[in-house]
């Protein structure tokens, strides 16, 4: 359509929504993920178990919950892009394998294995102009 074939001059606006919005949702789950202390962070840790690593799950928990908040910041600012979408698709493929392996089944797992798969594709994309990183 002659009406939207313009759009295409505006990937980097694109790309500055698709970073705000998914940064705002991942502070918002990610923050009480951080301030939950040490039992939340165990908890979240234990997934590790999905991936074969069974030692130290509050660290891991920590780290996930650290990898949401402030990533969510990161992505929104642009900086450090890359690794910042590196850890969030860590993040999120042990998250999918998690609700996969309690049962939640493709359902449960969903959400987790959209924002990877978004997260993946950032990855090569980069962040666009209106990020501090400037690719």
């Amino acid at each position: 359509m002659a009406l939207l074939g313009n759009l295409s001059n505006y990937k980097n606006l694109g790309l500055l929504v698709i970073r705000i919005g998914l940064g705002i949702m991942f502070i918002y789950h990610g923050y009480p993920k951080l301030m939950g202390g040490t039992q939340n962070w165990k908890d979240i840790g234990e997934s590790m178990k999905y991936v074969g690593i069974h030692f130290w799950p509050v660290v891991w928990g920590l780290l996930a919950a650290v990898t949401e908040c402030f990533g969510g910041f990161l992505l929104i600012i642009g900086l450090a892009f890359r690794p910042v979408c590196i850890l969030m698709l860590i993040n999120l493929i042990v998250a999918a394998l998690m609700h996969l392996g309690t049962g939640d089944g493709l359902g449960g797992a969903a959400h987790a294995i959209e924002d990877a798969i978004m997260f993946a594709g950032l990855i090569f994309i980069g962040p666009g102009k209106y990020s501090v990183d400037k690719k």
